[in-house]
């Protein structure tokens, strides 16, 4: 118990002074000037049965007030609620996914089906279609592209902490990637931390293109992550903030829709290894959990390296996590309580492996987008994805 309560701090105060101060949740896009010339920007939405969603988002988009040329094209990716026929009179073009090649995930399939509708404008705004943007957004991501210069600027949507497991999980799940993917680190030349939120992604086209465009992470489950290592070892200056500015309309009322939310790919992030799983969830135990036991257990046998080495990790951890919970608005004293989150992400992680080895890895909106050849065991089958709402089966 000395043992990994001190090795539970050391890692504890490294996080906390020396990982791109992962914990701070920074001030956004900063101030900048008008370019000399606005530059044509095209959003593009992937969109899967969103017809709920989209009445109320869309029209935030056209509601910018964007100085230059700005359209904006929807991707209906093979919806069964009558996406396409909803967001006809929204947006400025509506275009049908051809089928989905084999290699290609759906949502990095659909997005080249916009970019292909697109044409050539001078930047991409690749986007979710649960995202709401706030009047003027457009412009302070174009400006910082311009003035950076920055190949891809991107925003993490601040997410829904309505309901009461939201407030629990949301924060945490922020916190978490933050932790991977320190912001300053992404933003950082030179950095090889790479990095962007998938729901705001502002690509510059010509670093897009430089790097092998969107081929390049066909088969990506994390869309947004991969893209933004594809731009940065291409040599592309990059930028990550959280933000208030972009903000998801996406609920996640049940404790069960934040769990397949994080499980369908958390699995995925860790390249299907065993291994790594083994590793994550480890570390998780030792970050996490190993800190309040050690302090528990110290405090309740009167042995002073547990209790003072426990409660000090345990602090630094709670520190950390406050500022999150301020960005959403929620009490500081829920920070105490991070050690059980970490162990509910550490269920999640082995819920997401126990799902590839069932055949449903990476399951959305009724379709899979499993690892390549990931085996279905209940039925002795090797299952590869082939196109929009279909499956190939190879026995």
């Amino acid at each position: 118990m000395d043992v990994l309560a001190l090795v539970a701090l050391t890692g504890w105060l490294y996080l906390a002074l020396g990982h791109g101060a992962f914990w701070r949740t920074g001030p956004g896009l900063p101030p900048g000037d008008d370019p000399r010339e606005w530059p044509e920007v095209a959003a593009v939405i992937p969109a899967r049965d969103e017809a709920a969603v989209i009445p109320e988002t869309l029209p935030t988009l056209l509601a910018q007030e964007y100085p230059g040329v700005f359209r904006v094209v929807l991707v209906d990716d093979g919806s069964r609620d009558g996406t396409a026929e909803t967001a006809a009179g929204l947006a400025d073009q509506v275009v049908s996914a051809r089928d989905r090649p084999e290699g290609w995930a759906g949502k990095v399939w659909a997005m080249s089906e916009g970019v292909r509708a697109a044409g050539d404008p001078d930047f991409y705004l690749f986007t979710d279609a649960d995202i709401a943007y706030e009047p003027g957004t457009v412009g302070r991501l174009v400006r910082e592209a311009v003035d950076g210069p920055r190949d891809l600027v991107s925003q993490m949507a601040t997410l829904s902490v309505r309901t009461r497991w939201e407030r629990v999980i949301v924060p945490a799940f922020v916190y978490f990637f933050a932790q991977l993917y320190p912001f300053r680190r992404v933003t950082r030349d030179g950095a090889r931390t790479a990095a962007a939120a998938g729901g705001c992604m502002l690509v510059r086209r010509a670093a897009l293109e430089k790097a092998g465009g969107l081929d390049g992470i066909r088969g990506a489950l994390i869309d947004d992550v991969a893209l933004g290592r594809l731009i940065k070892r291409a040599g592309g200056r990059c930028r990550l903030d959280l933000s208030r500015d972009v903000v998801s309309r996406r609920p996640y009322p049940r404790l069960a829709d934040l769990w397949t939310m994080i499980a369908r790919s958390a699995y995925h992030q860790l390249r299907y290894s065993p291994a790594l799983l083994a590793g994550t969830v480890l570390g998780l135990l030792l970050l996490y959990a190993a800190p309040p036991a050690a302090a528990l257990a110290g405090g309740l046998t009167a042995r002073p390296v547990p209790l003072g080495a426990g409660a000090l990790a345990w602090t630094i951890m709670t520190l950390t996590y406050v500022p999150m919970l301020r960005f959403y608005g929620l009490s500081p004293l829920r920070a105490v309580a991070l050690p059980a989150v970490a162990l509910m992400y550490a269920a999640m992680t082995v819920d997401s492996a126990r799902r590839h080895r069932a055949g449903r890895g990476g399951e959305w909106k009724g379709r899979l987008a499993a690892g390549p050849g990931h085996a279905d065991r209940r039925r002795g089958r090797r299952v590869l994805p082939v196109r929009s709402g279909t499956q190939r089966e190879e026995r």
